[in-house]
């Protein structure tokens, strides 16, 4: 019989009402948006709820808030190529190489002299022994130092090259390690890349690799490709350093394994420090903006056990002296340590905004980027383009919409009319589960819709067509009707899983504005699917029950 269960019926509406409901912030979008970005900042302890209940009243909170992402073609943003000189890490490694071989060379002091470290090229370590005639015996203890590659490329290779020039020992990266730590640098790159930016609130931002050293990153709804430079220009690196001397004159030499820097609010004043530092931030565990007693904008961060033990030990052997607290090669902050310092937690201090110690909070969270990044390409994309795509999309929608619902109205009558009102309500549903998800949508991304649109009517023509062949021969349009669905039903299921196939080969291995196109089409093949099969069903059973006619026309 012509029938669906009471309890069929309440789940079928219940998930018509969910999308629904879920899609209804994207009618209200500004006022939405502006709740959320109100309500993350109360929740991430920026302003107190009290100064932003204006902007919180503007959306009931009981009600869904999840809005569907605008991509950076519609709603506009910033663009950046940037390429990360990896080169940078080699030397790093080098430098943090040392003291391990300072300390394997000098329990072979009886045979190889004395030692002691060269200048060498950038990604080289060299170190000159006084007895040439123990090389061997200096080669083979540093030669303990080398590790198995841990790259499946890599794999049975060392990850050091030793070699010997007269009396100068040379240690450098082999080549299997030198592209394994290609690889991890960027990933690592992309990772603190993705977090600073997802840090700041920004939505859906596209971060992706591109060739062997380039990163892609578009932001939507950013201000200007400046902004987010400043947000990820910078490698956020952090180190400890003891202070030698303090200093106005820039060429002064520093010494032997000394650095000179600049301080980053006393103009003229440079510091003189050793080069290898007490601890680096990549022993922080945390850090938040706050304030310090004087009420000045300042950064707290905490260390991880190793780096709280590191940094205790020292406070304790060095009170009285000053330490260089150093953020991108500038000194922040040289305060002279009063008393051991345990627990592993302190206080940044400096000429900072409120803006600024908000932004190195999160840069010192996500990590500091393993390596410099230098921008190749930027852009900005003005949000009155953003406007333009969107309302080409609207004219596209609305054009394609009045174009099937026409056709259907025409062709089908009054089961059109159930069809079309399907259609629309398939057309939110795609909202709604979009904002579900927190997908994006694109230029590509509406022309998925649209494509939807005419493809959501498919499978009611199909139904409708086979209910017409029914109607020949089955015994009365109860008949017809139960018939046309059961017997339709899997031409609908085969053509649009070939298609939901398609869109998951084209999200899986597609990036960027086709993922954008891959999500709508599939979203709205499995909405059409639910609409085509249930909802125009009920709505044509509901009528029968209701007229109960003894013939019908399709």
């Amino acid at each position: 019989m012509l029938q669906i269960p009471g309890f069929q019926r309440v789940v079928i509406f219940s998930v018509l009402v969910l999308g629904l409901v879920l899609a209804l912030p994207n009618a209200f979008y500004t006022r939405v948006e502006i709740h959320n970005d109100a309500a993350a900042m109360v929740e991430a302890g920026f302003a107190p709820e009290a100064e932003v209940a204006d902007e919180l009243a503007l959306w009931p909170d009981f009600l869904p808030s999840g809005l569907v992402n605008l991509g950076l073609d519609l709603r506009g943003g910033a663009h950046l190529l940037a390429e990360v000189q990896v080169d940078q890490v080699y030397a790093t490694r080098m430098d943090n190489l040392w003291p391990g071989v300072r300390d394997v060379l000098r329990e072979e002091r009886a045979t190889i002299g004395t030692i002691r470290r060269v200048d060498a090229p950038d990604g080289e370590l060299r170190v000159r022994i006084g007895d040439p005639s123990g090389m061997e015996t200096a080669l083979a203890a540093v030669r303990t130092l080398s590790q198995p590659v841990q790259s499946i490329t890599g794999v049975g290779q060392s990850t050091l090259d030793v070699s010997f020039e007269g009396d100068v020992i040379i240690i450098q990266l082999s080549e299997a390690e030198r592209a394994s730590t290609d690889e991890r640098t960027m990933a690592q790159s992309l990772e603190i890349i993705r977090n600073r930016v997802d840090e700041a609130g920004t939505r859906e931002p596209t971060i992706q690799r591109q060739g062997t050293d380039r990163i892609l990153i578009q932001v939507p709804g950013i201000g200007s490709a400046t902004e987010l430079k400043e947000l990820i220009g910078t490698t956020a690196k952090l180190t400890f350093h003891p202070v030698v001397s303090v200093t106005s004159n820039p060429d002064e030499p520093p010494g032997p394994r000394n650095m000179i820097v600049p301080s980053k609010d006393e103009d003229g004043i440079f510091y003189i420090l050793e080069q290898t530092p007490v601890v680096t931030g990549e022993d922080l565990t945390d850090a938040q903006p706050a304030f310090d007693q004087n009420g000045r904008p300042a950064v707290n961060f905490r260390f991880s056990p190793t780096g709280a033990r590191a940094f205790g030990d020292y406070t304790a052997e060095n009170i009285g002296s000053p330490f260089a607290v150093v953020l991108d090669n500038e000194v922040v902050t040289a305060p002279t340590i009063q008393d051991h310092i345990p627990g592993g937690s302190g206080i940044i201090t400096g000429q900072f905004t409120v803006e600024e110690t908000t932004l190195l909070a999160v840069q010192l969270r996500a990590g500091a980027l393993p390596a410099e990044v230098t921008y190749l390409e930027e852009r900005t994309i003005g949000p009155e383009l953003g406007q333009d795509s969107i309302d080409a999309g609207k004219i596209a929608t609305m054009i394609a919409f009045a174009g099937v619902l026409l056709f259907m109205f025409l062709s089908y009558g009054l089961f059109g009319i159930f069809a079309n009102i399907a259609l629309i309500l398939n057309v939110a549903m795609i909202f709604g589960l979009l904002s579900l998800i927190g997908g994006t949508l694109t230029l590509p991304g509406i022309a998925g819709i649209v494509l939807t649109i005419g493809m959501a009517v498919d499978a009611n023509v199909l139904v409708f067509e086979r209910i017409r062949e029914e109607l020949k021969t089955a015994r009365g349009p109860a008949r017809a009707i139960e018939l046309g669905y059961d017997r339709a039903l899997s031409a609908i299921i085969d053509a649009n899983i070939t298609t939901f196939i398609v869109a998951t080969i084209l999200f899986t291995l597609g990036s960027g504005p086709v993922r954008g196109f891959a999500i709508t089409l599939g979203i709205g093949i499995l909405t059409s699917v639910f609409t085509a099969i249930y909802i125009t069903r009920l709505f044509i059973i509901i009528w029968f029950e209701r007229r109960r006619p003894k013939t019908i026309e399709v």
